[in-house]
């Protein structure tokens, strides 16, 4: 029974580290898009959404036969736990990928009225943020953990660059107000995938650890 239990426990990480890696290419292509103003790719991204939820639902399933027929050991059920959460993280990602490409659609007919550099640094920040706590899982890497978790500092900092840019060049020509809350809006979203990587980590230390922290 338990070669059985820690093989199906295994197949649940690979799993998780399946969508953690389509979530990590849906900000990808949605961030391409934006850059290019490409529709065909923003669309994309809406369907990858498809299939990043039925992973969700496939392995939230599974967690839950595990738990129903196997009566896991504390520690076992501490990793189902884990699982269960992050990959609820993973696919809100991937609705926030989406959120950006639906944005993207809105602005692929429009000159932009910036040049679009730091957004970018946000969306390559927030995937090393995802790429770091997928190794840390792999690896049962607090360390590794706690160094992507402290990466949304620097989200944070960004977006607050980009906001007062775009509220300074908003108070010079009113016209462009519907470009300028669409950038905030996309640079909104990546904070908030920052947000759930930075609660991918905490899952992760708790899993490994035992102990509950906030970033």
């Amino acid at each position: 029974m338990r070669k059985y239990f820690d093989k199906e426990l295994e197949n649940l990480h690979d799993s998780l580290l399946k969508m953690g890696v389509m979530v990590e290419e849906m900000i990808d292509i949605s961030i391409d898009s934006l850059l290019k103003q490409d529709d065909v790719l923003a669309d994309k991204v809406i369907e990858l959404d498809d299939r990043v939820d039925e992973m969700e639902i496939k392995i939230e399933k599974k967690c839950l036969e595990l738990i129903a027929l196997q009566q896991p050991m504390a520690k076992d059920l501490r990793d189902i736990s884990a699982i269960l959460k992050i990959i609820t993280d993973l696919e809100r990602i991937g609705d926030h990928g989406v959120n950006i490409a639906k944005v993207t659609k809105k602005l692929s007919k429009e000159d932009y009225i910036k040049p679009l550099i730091d957004i970018p640094r946000m969306a390559n920040i927030s995937k090393k943020m995802i790429r770091k706590s997928l190794d840390s899982f792999v690896k049962k890497d607090i360390e590794l953990a706690k160094e992507a978790a402290k990466m949304d500092d620097e989200i944070d900092d960004i977006y607050e660059k980009i906001y007062l840019e775009l509220l300074e060049m908003l108070t010079q020509n009113k016209e462009i107000m519907t470009q300028v809350v669409n950038l905030l809006f996309i640079g909104r979203y990546i904070e908030r995938i920052a947000d759930h990587t930075t609660n991918i980590c905490e899952r992760i230390i708790y899993m490994v650890s035992g102990i509950r922290v906030e970033y």
